[in-house]
């Protein structure tokens, strides 16, 4: 019997949440929120154990990460190794886990059905784990492939670095991650035995006491109770203390210092912190809430518009940082421009008058009582998430709130108290700053090197009067606190839309624009989704044109920053980016002031107009963008050289590249247009909106675009409706393209092994989806788990405008892609049996776990969105997709699904088409010279050159051929 419903107070929940809640302590001492949902479609579980990498032995860096790794292996009730992972895969579930500075969690979700018999499986571990000799020594590779691949990564680089700058003997100061070195090479030299260790750690921190878990089923409570007390009552309870680490990780050498390191991409950056109280201890009067809002402001008269209208900052985000129970980091984080990486001291000189412009205006409660206004319609009207992220944003913070205030936490700002946010502001001075500076212009004028990941840097002491210059010869600029915010929606209610339309309609059609609207019959929030698509063929005609599509799309964006970020604050998000025909624009949120957005954006694009000096800021922003693709992770290089074999009419990003240097700003003055010249709309509409308000919307826009004059658009010819066509790889042949990765640094490799199957058709649909369902969880146990080839190991399905395909995507530094594509190909070979043994009980239970899948509903307006977006934007139109392809799960056989794989997927199939993408890191540089060299054969064809082939081939048929009827 658990210890029981004890009297805490009511867990605050949100007003149109229907969830029920349930705090519970198990006799072991394990404290427990089930949470009830009978609407879900899936059940899921999140356990935190509060002990993390601050609790690494020294001298076994990652040991916490490591055991994280090799806790789900097996256990003595389930010892089948990876059978946990197969158990959850095969019922339409995922699972997986992470471990921070003071925490470790364990998580996974599942088709309903199956929850009891998984959430058995998943408190093994933390009953009986099984850690054998052998998955340790395997293990330990992956986690070396793991970090291996953040090597080179930017985001962990830095962050070690600011690690490695603090007290030695303070536990902020570690690695955490683990690598071969540490967990395999010094362990050994020193005569201890990893697993042992391993087996130590366990026993010594994993007790019911440290652990807080959440529970989210379908049933009622009492039902879920039962089911919780039975599964983990036995977690021994050693009633441990929860580890703490007292004391600051800066002393007064960490303190006052700059910085300059050497990235690994292109671009420039600051980042400025301070060691403050954490804001845990004050989460409702929220001091950094309220200061990130104001220093991270982006309009008018805030930090960021004067570094932006000065040309210095492309972007600039505030707020709490890294930070436990005992210590944190108020954050500022700069992305400079060259211009700005020159006025480095006159920047640091701006934030230091920002933040006295904040001493001398005092604590205003108006702002408080706006931003506190903002975070309490946010808080009761958010948008459902898939449960296992709702899991995972509870359980880790159990342990530091209050149970009323679990869901809550620190998204509530109520007490308005200028003593505890003056407290916090004091601490952002320049005696106590820490200023890192990177960029490439760096290299060479370093003198030291983090041991961790090798980042070049050095360091310089800085007073507080060497800031005070440069605070007094900063430029004198209009620096003013945000004006009250005129996007906060009062206006919440739900139109009385009786339409109970179950699919999206064609409400207008016209020669300029098409207009599909989903009135809200699921989600009764005071929300809206409007995506709004041009079709414009001037604007992917060339490189050129492309590059310049895009320049433009973010130049619209500039313009309308210091405007539409009051929206964004106040829930209201938009976006406007380019596409492969065009752009598109995306505004979603509350729909009270959406219409007061759109036509703002849609102003600025008709009257736009190119300012020299944002040209030429926003160049430079796209020229390091297209400079830093070299520097991505291998895998997506290949994933990238896929699309670019498979998709005719996509340019390849080395000439647009090319193209950049050239383009001033009359390109884009007389582009910009002619793109318009010609144009077509296909617009969705959805949420909170009545047809007729998306009618007026449409119809506005044509009035502003189309109508008038002096038109700046003009209909399409016929011949103008251009669409995405899809390479259709030949019967029988298996294509390979060989090509060395873009980053000469990088040792990783990685291969992907595409097989194209069909044109979409639900029967073959769900023969592809049920293999990739039976075949995912095998594959990653051989490939990564048993063989260890890499830790980025994966079995996916690929749909290109509705041309359907299954993919292995490897990522590897112990074996060349060549050798990867033989596994692949060896793992299918062996998979075949595995179809062929499978009893009729488990084919059918993994097909009513694949329509288990299926029926899963939409949590929120995006998600709807985005699924019924594919069907228009692939021209599929096939909205009822989810009924019709179950209905054809009903009457799928196992010998059909055998027949299927006999003919599209299994080694050396007749009608097989297979695309091996290469991508050779610097380890295997050998292995490319072999492969490149290599003549392929009859059955097995070298691609030499992309554009070549891509023109030698046939195309699919595309969807977006058959007419639309109203």
């Amino acid at each position: 019997m658990a210890v029981g419903k004890e009297e805490v107070e009511e867990i605050v929940k949100a007003r149109t949440d229907k969830r029920e809640y349930r705090r519970i302590v198990l006799p072991n001492s394990l404290e427990v929120l089930l949470i009830s949902d009978p609407d879900t479609d899936k059940c899921a579980a999140s356990m935190d154990v509060s002990v993390g990498a601050f609790s690494d032995p020294d001298g076994l860096e990652g040991l916490a990460h490591f055991l994280e790794h090799m806790l789900f292996y097996a256990s003595e009730k389930y010892p089948l190794e990876d059978s946990y992972s197969k158990y959850i895969t095969e019922h339409g579930g995922r699972t997986n886990a992470y471990t921070s500075s003071e925490h470790t969690n364990y998580h996974f979700d599942i088709n309903a059905d199956a929850f009891e018999e998984a959430l058995d499986r998943f408190a093994q571990f933390f009953i009986n784990p099984l850690m054998s000799a052998d998955a340790t020594m395997r293990e330990i590779k992956a986690v070396d492939s793991e970090n291996q691949k953040n090597l080179l990564s930017d985001g962990w680089r830095m962050n070690q670095l600011q690690k490695h700058l603090s007290a030695v003997d303070h536990p902020y100061h570690k690695f955490s991650t683990g690598n071969w070195d540490t967990l395999e090479v010094r362990p050994k030299a020193k005569g201890l035995d990893t697993r042992s260790e391993l087996i130590k750690f366990y026993a010594e921190y994993y007790s019911a006491n440290v652990m807080h878990l959440v529970v989210y089923g379908k049933e009622n409570l009492d039902k879920i109770q039962g089911l919780v007390e039975d599964k983990f009552k036995e977690i021994r309870n050693i009633d441990r203390n929860c580890p703490r680490f007292v004391g600051e990780p800066c002393t007064s050498e960490h303190l006052q210092i700059l910085v300059r390191a050497v990235p690994i991409k292109e671009g420039h950056a600051l980042r400025v912190a301070w060691p403050i109280t954490p804001e845990i201890h004050h989460y409702k009067e929220g001091p950094c809430r309220y200061l990130s809002h104001l220093i991270g402001h982006e309009g008018e008269g805030s930090l960021y518009y004067i570094l932006k209208t000065l040309g210095w900052a492309t972007g600039l985000s505030a707020g709490e940082g890294e930070s436990t129970f005992d210590f944190s980091f108020f954050r500022i984080d700069i992305d400079l421009t060259d211009a700005g990486h020159e006025h480095m001291q006159d920047i640091i000189g701006l934030l230091f008058k920002y933040i006295s412009l904040l001493q001398q205006s005092g604590i205003c409660k108006w702002i408080f009582d706006e931003l506190s206004a903002v975070c309490e319609t946010k808080f009761h009207y958010q948008d459902k998430i898939q449960p296992i992220s709702y899991v995972v944003s509870i359980s880790p913070n159990m342990q530091k709130y209050p149970p009323k205030d679990w869901l809550v936490r620190s998204s509530l700002p109520s007490n308005f108290s200028t003593d505890i946010i003056q407290i916090v502001l004091n601490k952002l001075s320049p005696n106590n700053v820490r200023i890192f500076w990177e960029s490439k212009k760096f290299e060479g004028q370093t003198n030291m090197v983090e041991p961790w990941y090798g980042t070049a840097y050095s360091i310089e002491k800085i007073t507080g009067s060497m800031i005070q210059e440069w605070i007094v010869s900063s430029p004198n600029e209009n620096l003013h606190l945000p004006a009250p915010n005129v996007f906060i929606p009062t206006d919440l209610s739900l139109k009385n839309d009786h339409e109970k339309a179950k699919y999206p309609v064609l409400l207008r059609k016209s020669p300029y624009s098409t207009l599909w609207h989903k009135p809200d019959t699921m989600f009764f929030t005071p929300k809206a989704y409007v995506k709004i698509v041009f079709t414009c063929p001037h604007a992917s005609d060339s490189p050129e044109a492309e590059v310049l599509t895009n320049i433009f799309t973010q130049l619209l964006m500039d313009y309308l920053n210091e405007f539409a970020y009051y929206a964004q604050v106040a829930g209201l998000n938009y976006g406007i980016s380019h596409t492969d025909s065009g752009f598109q624009v995306i505004l979603a949120g509350y729909n009270h002031k959406l219409r007061i957005l759109l036509e703002t954006v849609v102003e600025k694009i008709a009257s736009f107009e190119v300012k020299a000096d944002r040209f030429s800021v926003i160049k430079e922003m796209v020229t390091k963008e297209y400079q830093n693709y070299k520097f991505r992770q291998p895998y997506e290089q290949a994933m990238y050289y896929c699309s670019l074999i498979l998709q005719d009419h996509t340019w390849p990003w080395m000439e647009e590249l090319d193209v950049l240097p050239h383009l001033e700003v009359e390109d884009l003055a007389k582009f910009v247009p002619m793109m318009l010249s010609r144009a077509f709309l296909e617009c969705y509409t959805a949420g909170n909106l009545e047809r007729n308000e998306a009618e007026s919307m449409i119809q506005h826009i044509e009035d502003v675009l189309f109508k008038g004059s002096n038109p700046i658009c003009q209909p399409l010819f016929p011949s103008q409706h251009l669409t995405n066509r899809v390479v259709k790889l030949e019967k029988g042949k298996s294509y390979f393209y060989p090509v060395e990765g873009l980053n000469p640094s990088d040792e990783n490799s990685a291969l992907i092994h595409y097989i194209q199957v069909h044109r979409d058709d639900f029967m073959l649909n769900v023969k592809l989806h049920l293999f990739a369902l039976i075949a995912k969880q095998p594959a990653f146990h051989q490939l990564r788990s048993v063989e260890q080839l890499g830790y980025i190991t994966a079995l996916l399905q690929r749909n290109d405008c509705g041309i359907r395909g299954a993919l292995f995507v490897i990522q590897s530094t112990v074996k060349d892609p060549a050798h990867i594509d033989l596994r692949a190909e060896e793992f299918l070979k062996a998979f075949k049996s595995k179809l062929y043994e499978m009893t009729n009980e488990e084919f059918k239970s993994n097909v009513n776990a694949l329509i288990d899948m299926k029926l899963e509903k939409h949590k929120n307006l995006r998600e709807e969105a985005a699924f019924y977006w594919r069907e228009i934007s692939d021209g599929t139109l096939k909205f009822d997709r989810i009924e019709s392809e179950i209905a054809a799960l009903r009457q799928l056989t196992q010998q059909e699904l055998i027949d299927f794989f006999n003919e599209h997927i299994k080694v050396g199939a007749p009608h097989k088409r297979t695309l091996s993408v290469r991508v050779y890191g610097k380890s295997h540089s050998s292995e490319y010279k072999i492969d490149k060299s290599s003549p392929g054969q009859a059955s097995s064809i070298k691609i030499d050159d992309i554009f070549s082939f891509r023109r030698s081939q046939p195309l699919y048929g595309s969807f977006k051929g058959n007419h639309v009827k109203l």
